[in-house]
């Protein structure tokens, strides 16, 4: 996927769960990491680095960095980790990003209620750039699993997600909104 990332001209992601990756600071990619069985400080410390250096192709200038439209569900939001400081500067980061040029986030609010995204989970949408002459790698979405990953790139895969995402856009607060909210929450987490 590390490929993708890199090649990619748009990436749609919809999280249901977790602060996205590209999105993370380092203490909550700590605190994500550690919470793998059987993992040592010094592997929790090389993921986070490989995650702080995948981040580096959102503030690229060449190749020009993707277009990130991200989607987030308002109960990541809600789901503080351990140490409440970091957790607070993580929600601070994830406003801040919808300053970056390219870089879109908004949150769907948990009044939403059931959506068309609920079955389906967490995903990317991974759309790509013609390479000269040649037409571009088909869209792909990416989808994790606690033991794998799905990979999908047939035209009615590809549909069904380009269905789910407009569903998703319909319900998902403006990035304005969605800053507020974020203002609101990190409000709540001081004043606990």
């Amino acid at each position: 996927m590390d490929e993708w990332r890199r090649s990619a001209r748009r990436i749609r992601q919809f999280e249901a769960t977790l602060v996205p990756g590209l999105l993370q600071t380092p203490e909550y990619a700590t605190a994500l990491f550690r919470t793998r069985p059987g993992v040592t400080e010094r592997q929790v410390a090389a993921k986070v680095a490989v995650r702080l250096e995948r981040q580096r192709i959102l503030t690229r200038r060449r190749p020009r960095a993707p277009e990130l439209d991200v989607i987030v569900d308002e109960s990541v939001l809600r789901r503080p980790i351990l140490d409440r400081d970091a957790w607070l500067a993580q929600l601070a980061h994830l406003a801040n990003a919808n300053r970056l040029p390219t870089v879109t986030v908004r949150v769907l609010p948990l009044a939403a209620g059931p959506h068309a995204a609920s079955v389906a989970s967490s995903f990317h949408i991974f759309e790509f750039p013609a390479q000269g002459t040649r037409p571009p790698e088909p869209t792909t979405v990416y989808s994790e699993n606690l033991t794998g990953a799905l990979y999908l790139d047939k035209p009615a895969e590809i549909g069904a997600y380009d269905d789910v995402w407009r569903t998703l856009d319909t319900l998902a607060l403006s990035q304005e909104d969605s800053e507020d909210l974020l203002a609101v929450i990190i409000r709540e987490g001081v004043d606990d």
